[in-house]
C-alpha cells in the first residue's frame, strides 16, 4: 500500500496548491485560491500512471478539511470537484458558495 501525503503551499496571494506526494515524488495537485472568506479552486490533476487509485478523492477530502477548519465557501471552477459537489450536495452544501 502506497502512502500518500498532502501539502498545501500558497503564495503571498494566497494561490496554490495542495500537492499531493507519495515517497519518492509529486502525484497529483489541486490548484486553489485562497482570501480570507473563500477557496477557489481551478484544476485537480493526477498523473498518467497514478490514475484509478482514488487519489483525486484524497486531494478533495483534504481541501473539504481545510476549507471547513478555516470556515472558508468554496467556489469550484475545477469541473471533478463541481460534479462532486452536485453528486453529493449533502455533504458540501455547508461549504459550496453556488
Amino acid at each position: 500500500m502506497d502512502t500518500y501525503n498532502i501539502i498545501l503551499e500558497l503564495d503571498e496571494r494566497g494561490h496554490g496548491a495542495f500537492f499531493l506526494n507519495d515517497d519518492q515524488e509529486k502525484v497529483g495537485e489541486m490548484v486553489v485560491a485562497i482570501t480570507a472568506t473563500r477557496l477557489t479552486v481551478y484544476h485537480t490533476e493526477i498523473n498518467p500512471e497514478y490514475e484509478g487509485k482514488g487519489l483525486s478523492k484524497l486531494l478533495l477530502e483534504a481541501m473539504v478539511a481545510h476549507a471547513r477548519q478555516k470556515k472558508l465557501m468554496v467556489i469550484p471552477l475545477c469541473a471533478y470537484v463541481h460534479t462532486q459537489f452536485k453528486r453529493h450536495p449533502e455533504q458540501y452544501n455547508d461549504i459550496w458558495l453556488h
